[in-house]
């Protein structure tokens, strides 16, 4: 696929109107070909114009339609595969098989969507039928079902290229819940975008569907994303990134004329638990499966086990010697951008400062943007007196915490703010402690892994990527998962309507079959 650089605005490719900038490849600090486009707040209303016009034929495409459109948008990424992995190997200095998996992942939410749109239960259909002869006052017919909320803006991320990017879960859900998207491209991987915006654009033209449906657009500074959350016809945003940025986006919804949800995955250190019975069994294990989860993709994910917290008895000084070795092993590797690697060198200085001692270091780096493998480790007094020490460190480091005792391990567990996720290590003896630990948990996260850890996480219909703040905006919602769509959907009633001009989903004949709630009563009726 021939790269242009241009932004894609509905089924038009725009020039730049604002500069331009070229990709950097991190691992050897060169830029790469070809320019791509910066926009303007011009591009942003026309691309905010086409997805206003797109959204009701769009909203009210048949399930049938949208499913087979999702379907398109996966064998599309499925055909690019292995030119998508090599260009965001380029621009990112991942592993292209890496980045392969990473497609074939991104195109298999997109067929899990078409499959959620196609059993309709994301209506959620509930019907309250009249009833003329209830006294003392007759009720009317009531139906209900949720539509989408309107045309949205979505924000690339830069640590997962393609999953959580232009055809990330945040786009899939989106188009499946019936909004049209305005992607902000990131700059840490402009090519790949473009392939993906383009796989994108191409099935919206072959489905038949209103150009409006998909835009993509990108920007030097924060002028395109202000835009974006300013414009009036946006409905909604989504986000992944830093708590600042988040943030500001956050507030920036909320202070709109007419306030808009705005949905950020911002912070999370998913802290590991290692409960007594299981540090003693297989504290070495433990140790080497943390060491090797934390520095998956050069500790650059969300969901990165950061924080191992073990009470100092039979079984540590296993787990603190694996964990070092596994540590020791790791050759320093090309971190996504110079801005991360910067952030990640001033974030693991901030805990050397705060108290923690660094007690194993990998390979010393050779490039420019290389991440070395760092691993702290700090005593539970010193961890409960510095706030900071809990904050994240995003990059291939991890603090250990030797803690003195069950009440101090549960002190700490409460100190934690709002997590993604949170881990407990545990054999049958720990049970008594994992039932103290476990309201306290589940006030902080929105998942709770036991003997596991907190990276992979499967993409499914029982999934959560969410959590109480500063982990997100809203922990009502989950941005990974078949629910990830109620993020855009919005209830609706019709009351006392015919039924010729009642939405399919609410007919009488119920002509799709779909499951129902009827006077509280689920069923196909």
């Amino acid at each position: 696929m021939k790269l242009t650089g241009n932004l894609l605005i509905g089924a038009h490719e725009v020039a730049a109107t604002s500069g331009t900038m070229k990709a950097l490849n991190p691992a050897t600090s060169a830029e790469i070909e070809p320019d791509f486009a910066f926009g303007t707040s011009a591009e942003v209303d026309r691309a905010a114009e086409l997805a206003d016009d797109a959204f009701d034929s769009y909203n009210n495409t048949s399930l049938d339609e949208r499913a087979a459109f999702l379907e398109r948008i996966a064998d599309g990424l499925d055909a690019v595969a292995p030119e998508l992995a090599q260009r965001a190997s380029l621009e990112t200095g991942l592993p292209a098989a890496q980045l392969e998996a990473e497609t074939a992942k991104a195109a298999t939410q997109f067929r899990q969507f078409a499959s959620v749109v196609r059993q309709g239960r994301f209506r959620q259909a509930t019907i309250d039928p009249a009833q003329p002869e209830r006294q003392p006052r007759a009720r009317m017919d009531h139906r209900m079902q949720k539509i989408a909320l309107g045309p949205v803006a979505i924000f690339g991320a830069s640590n997962f290229p393609i999953s959580y990017s232009v055809a990330g879960g945040d786009t899939a859900s989106a188009l499946a819940a019936g909004c049209p998207v305005i992607l902000k491209a990131h700059n840490a991987h402009p090519g790949a975008s473009e392939i993906m915006g383009r796989v994108i654009q191409q099935a919206v033209e072959a489905s038949g569907l209103h150009e409006g449906v998909f835009s993509m657009v990108r920007g030097g500074g924060n002028a395109i994303g202000e835009a974006l959350v300013d414009h009036p016809l946006i409905k909604g945003v989504t986000f992944t990134g830093s708590e600042a940025g988040g943030m500001a986006l956050f507030r920036r919804a909320q202070q709109r004329p007419d306030p808009i949800p705005a949905f950020t995955e911002m912070t999370s250190v998913n802290p590991t638990f290692v409960l007594p019975s299981a540090l003693a069994a297989r504290g070495a294990a433990i140790g080497d499966g943390f060491g090797e989860r934390m520095l998956v993709n050069v500790g650059q994910a969300c969901l990165k086990p950061a924080i191992l917290l073990a009470i100092d008895g039979t079984g540590y000084d296993e787990l603190r010697q694996a964990l070092i070795a596994r540590v020791e092993a790791m050759h320093a590797r090309t971190m996504l951008t110079p801005g991360i690697w910067k952030s990640y060198s001033e974030n693991v200085e901030r805990q050397r400062n705060a108290g923690a001692e660094r007690i194993a270091a990998g390979g010393k780096p050779q490039g420019a943007w290389d991440g070395q493998a760092l691993l702290l480790e700090v005593d539970g007094e010193r961890m409960l007196n510095e706030a900071s020490l809990s904050e994240e460190a995003f990059g291939p480091a991890a603090l250990l915490v030797r803690v003195k005792d069950v009440e101090q391990l549960v002190a700490l567990a409460k100190q934690f703010r709002g997590q993604l996720s949170a881990t407990l290590q545990l054999d049958a003896a720990d049970h008594a402690l994992a039932s103290r630990l476990l309201p306290i948990l589940e006030r902080r996260t929105g998942r709770i892994v036991i003997n596991a850890f907190a990276h992979p996480q499967e993409v499914s219909y029982a999934s959560i990527h969410g959590g109480p703040f500063p982990a997100t905006s809203d922990s009502r919602f989950t941005s990974v998962g078949m629910t990830a769509i109620e993020r855009f959907l919005r209830p609706v009633c019709y009351q006392g309507f015919p039924d010729d001009l009642l939405p399919e989903a609410l007919k009488h004949d119920n002509p799709r079959g779909l499951w129902r709630l009827t006077d509280g009563e689920l069923s196909k009726a």
